[in-house]
């Protein structure tokens, strides 16, 4: 299943990330992929809102990655913009894979797409103006429930 959706504020990217953290049940990955400044983190602030989480959202370049909480639940925030190889961080990501109270967003994938399961839903940002942006959510039927509400 493939959706577009285009967004001429932040607020709008913000929304959609929201819808689909509402669906969120553990378990699931979300791949990101854009260039610098595409609207990641921005759409990762509303998939932790609609996840229920009322953790500060912010990019972990530095620190490559952050947790989010809603009781029991973790939304887990990797950004491997900054690696060139997946080394230790990889058998970590594994770990969370693996644990079904846990949903994963992943940005800058290319080092651990190895890990990464073949099911996943990705979402490509396209800076198409100077404020607006192309999204397209790939999703297989698997995870349809995440972008129910999208179309």
């Amino acid at each position: 299943m493939n959706i577009q959706k285009t967004t001429t504020e932040a607020s709008q990217t913000e929304k959609l990330g929201e819808m689909i953290g509402s669906a969120l049940k553990g378990g699931e990955v979300i791949e990101l992929i854009s260039d610098l400044g595409g609207g990641k983190t921005t759409f990762t602030r509303g998939l932790a809102r609609g996840f229920g989480s009322t953790d500060r959202v912010a990019s972990p370049t530095f620190t490559i990655s952050k947790v989010y909480k809603n009781g029991s639940k973790e939304l887990h925030h990797f950004d491997f913009y900054r690696l060139q190889e997946s080394g230790l961080i990889g058998f970590e990501l594994e770990d969370v894979l693996n644990d079904p109270q846990c949903s994963v967003v992943v940005e800058w994938a290319a080092v651990v797409q190895n890990v990464l399961p073949k099911e996943r839903l990705s979402v490509t940002f396209k800076t198409t103006d100077t404020n607006e942006r192309s999204l397209s959510f790939e999703c297989p039927d698997k995870l349809a429930y995440l972008v129910k509400e999208l179309s």
